[in-house]
């Protein structure tokens, strides 16, 4: 069997019709065989393991579960993450929250920073930036320990230099960072509603971690006032806090900020044109 035999054959009835897509960058993925280079490749003979290993994946596929989980891997920022159901897997919205953090950051001079990412997850936004400032002393941190252990398993991998830390950034209790001054502060939160759920994909409602997507729908704002409140505090003069947002809630975000005497608050789109990126200074 070929690969265009195997691809067609997949595609066939309306579930799998639906996850056309899914399917062709799982089986991209499977053969190592990216973008053009699998039209190229699609007279070739499959391997019966491989082609094993493919229908396995095209039935978890069905099911509904990300390919990325399948995989056990996903790309961002030109970095390999693994990731599992212990993490939310990075999207294209916390890559453009990147660009923007690199953006800035490459105008210093001075690029031995202290920097912090709030929420760390599969730990993709603290890699991608310790490895784009090998000068600067990174630290991440997340209430989940399971999430730490698979970032921790992607800093080895990258060989980047992040300090990771298991921390509930809600607590008032003494705090790990008393005494360190930040130069930037970044954050993607949860910030997805409880009433946003009903407009999800089971894709995602039946397999990401709930901890790291949902807020109450009655307090939608509380990990961005806590996150402003603790970077008032521990960022340097000239410091930036950077959030990934809510697009439903973009002026109570900024508003929350102003209230806290951030100088400069500037509210950036995403490609798709939602308010998606705050950038904030003292």
């Amino acid at each position: 069997m070929t690969y265009s035999q195997l691809l067609s054959k997949a595609i066939k009835g309306k579930k799998a019709e639906k996850y056309h897509h899914e399917i062709q960058c799982f089986l991209s993925s499977l053969f190592d065989l990216r973008g053009l280079d699998l039209y190229a490749h699609m007279d070739d003979e499959v391997n019966k393991n491989i082609k094993a290993e493919f229908e396995r994946g095209l039935k978890r596929i069905l099911k509904d579960e990300p390919v990325a989980y399948i995989l056990g891997y996903t790309s961002f920022y030109g970095h390999q993450l693994f990731v599992d159901p212990r993490v939310f897997i990075p999207r294209p919205e916390t890559e453009e929250l990147m660009m923007e953090v690199c953006m800035i950051i490459d105008e210093y001079e001075n690029k031995n920073l202290v920097g912090l990412d709030i929420g760390t997850g599969s730990g993709c936004i603290a890699i991608s930036f310790a490895k784009k400032f090998p000068e600067a002393e990174v630290f991440a941190l997340d209430i989940s320990e399971a999430a730490l252990e698979v970032a921790r398993r992607n800093a080895v991998y990258n060989q980047a230099n992040v300090h990771f830390f298991q921390c509930d950034i809600l607590k008032n209790e003494p705090f790990l960072f008393d005494s360190i001054i930040f130069d930037c502060i970044v954050s993607n939160p949860p910030y997805i509603t409880t009433i946003e759920k009903q407009s999800m994909g089971k894709n995602v409602l039946d397999f990401e971690p709930h901890l790291a997507l949902f807020v109450p729908q009655n307090n939608p704002l509380f990990f961005f006032e806590r996150i402003s409140d603790f970077s008032h505090l521990q960022l340097r003069k000239t410091g930036s806090l950077y959030f990934e947002i809510n697009p439903l809630y973009s002026n109570a975000i900024v508003e929350t900020l102003k209230k806290r005497q951030f100088g400069r608050v500037e509210l950036l789109k995403d490609i798709s044109g939602k308010d998606r990126i705050i950038i904030s200074e003292l």
